[in-house]
């Protein structure tokens, strides 16, 4: 597997440091001549490199599939990472997301809750709700 041409700016990865410790995070910026990449570290089995960036060699790190992000404790968290990483583009674009998001499961909620029952001139009957 060829890293060199795997690896971008950005994503996301799972590998190792050279003292043998795990890490995961996202790509900050990549040297081919060194064949070294710089990750920003989220998390880790060693607590001190959390938050901060390391450099570690291309072969020692895979790059995860992208993933859609669509629980909402999930953009939670992206969101709170765009803000520790002071991305402003990132925060709006996510911000934006986990808010249709919410419109869209509370339309969802109207619908379902206006459906589930069975409605008489008096309003809804207690006998047919289920």
């Amino acid at each position: 597997m060829n890293h060199e041409e795997l690896v971008e700016v950005g994503d996301w990865v799972k590998g190792k440091t050279k003292n043998g410790e795990l890490i995961h995070g996202f790509v900050e910026s990549t040297d081919s001549l060194r064949g070294t990449v710089k990750v920003y570290v989220v998390n880790s089995d060693n607590d001190v490199a959390v938050g901060k960036s390391v450099v570690t060699v291309k072969q020692w790190i895979d790059v995860l599939p992208v993933s859609t992000f669509d629980d909402e404790e999930q953009l939670s968290d992206l969101i709170d990472l765009a803000l520790v990483t002071k991305d402003k583009e990132w925060f709006t674009e996510l911000s934006t997301k986990n808010a249709t998001k919410k419109q869209s499961k509370r339309i969802t909620e109207e619908d379902r809750a206006r459906k589930s029952g069975v409605r008489n001139r008096l309003g809804r009957s207690a006998i047919w709700e289920q």
